[in-house]
């Protein structure tokens, strides 16, 4: 019988319909056999700041998502979401702490991460690559600007998605990260769950020399960390596994 000792188990909490995350996640921790990721879905099928869609995001269907997750005895729970970027950070901070009350499992969100790996790598000045909405980008950078950090430039894809996101292929990413680039900034963050930026970042963080961190990555991060697991096992999938350890 296998040891349940040496097993860390992640639980993921995803947007129902995100096709990415789960795919690219697997595959970030097929060298940690010993770590696995476990997903737990609740309703999500456009992003807007529709009142509807802001709605999809209220803590009620998250906590009931939080609480099976927690039948798999997983040793953390991570929102696998960019939402508090255009709901505000605070969001995901009640979030977590409302998770661990409930579970008493310890959370973390994709985006939480991204602030704790832009504090500790001294990011100020970051670019940003996302496929939203003209409004939902400015209110991501204006939640940002609250965090202390300066857009040096950004580019988004005008989508309202969110299974749409998932059908822009590499090459598009690829073009919008480059058009970042140039301006030189500390990091870049591709900002989207159901993008496909993860299987891009480690060539173009050789080929530019500058931080990319994808939020599909920052959510492994943050699991691997919760569960007591180096993020520097992970290999292949760019510098933050190994620079913001």
């Amino acid at each position: 019988m296998r040891d349940p000792k040496k097993r860390k188990m992640i639980g993921m909490l995803t947007p129902s319909s995100n096709t990415v995350l789960e795919p690219v996640t697997a595959a970030m921790l097929a060298g940690l056999p010993e770590v696995t990721a476990h997903f737990g879905r609740f309703k999500v099928t456009e992003i807007s700041l529709a009142q509807g869609a802001l709605a999809q995001f209220d803590d009620g269907p998250i906590l009931a998502a939080a609480e099976l997750l927690a039948d798999a005895r997983v040793g953390a729970i991570v929102w696998n979401g960019t939402s508090s970027g255009w709901l505000g950070l605070d969001a995901d901070r009640r979030l977590c702490a409302r998770i661990t009350e409930r579970t008493g499992i310890p959370a973390d969100t994709s985006v939480l991460a991204l602030m704790e790996i832009f504090r500790r790598t001294n990011v100020k000045r970051y670019g940003l690559v996302t496929p939203y909405l003209d409004d939902i980008q400015a209110k991501i950078l204006a939640n940002f600007e609250r965090e202390g950090l300066t857009c040096a430039a950004e580019r988004h894809l005008g989508d309202r998605g969110n299974f749409s996101f998932s059908e822009y292929d590499e090459a598009t990413i690829e073009r919008l990260v480059r058009e970042v680039a140039e301006t030189k900034p500390d990091a870049i963050s591709i900002f989207c769950t159901n993008l496909r930026g993860a299987l891009v970042v480690d060539r173009l963080e050789r080929d530019l020399g500058i931080p990319i961190h994808d939020t599909v990555a920052t959510a492994v991060w943050a699991g691997l960390r919760l569960v007591g697991e180096p993020p520097s096992r992970v290999t292949g999938w760019g510098r933050l596994f190994r620079e913001a350890a």
